[in-house]
């Protein structure tokens, strides 16, 4: 039962859900037939995804994670499993998420898995340590699942996929700044070139402020497109200005580790606002 439950913590079952609702949110919002078996497997095929990601990174990470207060009780840390059992399991589930997505949904669906897969093991994970650029190679794949869950419905990478996805590449990159801000120290000893560590909290609040000015108009932009209307566009307006008002607070001199917390806590709540506003928009109207 000790393997299972340190199993189950490799896979980061928090961000696993929040991936599979973004997905379900791109499938809902794409309006066609609700199809119970195709569903299903995108959203299966979604989270074994997502988890031999986490899993992956963590076996990669191993020796770093010791570093760091917040991963230092990690199972493969605290060697309570083996690497190569960590390894293994993985990649399992990545390729019995292909082999799904495959079979059940479509090749689109499936292409784009894997791509967030494989890019966020092996190109954004290594990076972490080599550049602050990172964070924007790692936004990428971390946005693929909503896009995941509008092909799955669609078949195809068109506009308002493409909308769902520039929403959350765009909301991760303060997100992350302001996680990389209060956890300076933490990443420092790991060796990660975070933007802080790199360039000072100067720059990094400044990057926070210009990503957030972006989000607002980014957010907006499924109106025009055509798949929201009022209810989800007045909610992203108002959520995307308390948003950069967050943002700009953190230029102030005395704006420190407390001001990033509490900007790193309102990301959390933004983004399943966002997507309650849009579901109740697509429900209601």
């Amino acid at each position: 039962m000790s393997l299972l439950g340190d199993l189950r913590e490799l896979t980061k079952p928090r961000i696993t859900r929040m991936n599979v609702l973004m997905a379900l949110g791109g499938y809902a919002l794409a309006g066609g037939s609700f199809k119970p078996v195709t569903v299903g497997a995108a959203m299966a095929g979604t989270a074994l995804a997502v988890m031999s990601a986490n899993t992956l990174n963590q076996y990669l990470e191993r020796d770093i994670d010791g570093r760091m207060a917040r991963t230092a009780n990690r199972p493969l840390v605290r060697d309570r499993m083996t690497a190569k059992t960590a390894l293994w399991f993985g990649i399992a589930m990545g390729v019995l998420s292909t082999a799904i997505l495959l079979a059940a949904v479509n090749t689109v669906t499936a292409a784009l898995g894997l791509f967030a897969l494989l890019s966020y093991v092996l190109v954004y994970t290594p990076l972490k340590q080599t550049t602050p650029l990172s964070l924007v190679v790692g936004a990428v794949p971390g946005a693929v699942p909503p896009l995941m869950g509008w092909t799955a419905a669609t078949g195809v990478i068109d506009g308002p996929g493409l909308a769902l996805f520039a929403i959350l590449l765009v909301w991760q990159l303060p997100h992350f700044l302001a996680i990389s801000m209060y956890r300076f120290d933490d990443y420092a000893r790991a060796g990660f070139k975070t933007v802080p560590v790199v360039r000072g909290d100067r720059v990094a609040k400044a990057q926070a402020v210009a990503w957030s000015i972006a989000l607002v108009p980014i957010s907006l932009s499924l109106l025009p497109l055509g798949v929201a209307s009022w209810i989800y566009g007045g909610t992203a307006a108002v959520l995307g200005v308390w948003f950069l008002a967050w943002a700009l607070k953190g230029l102030r001199p005395d704006a420190g580790v407390k001001w990033a917390r509490g900007f790193f806590l309102f990301s959390i709540v933004y983004l399943p606002a966002l997507v309650v506003a849009l579901a109740v928009d697509v429900t209601v109207l």
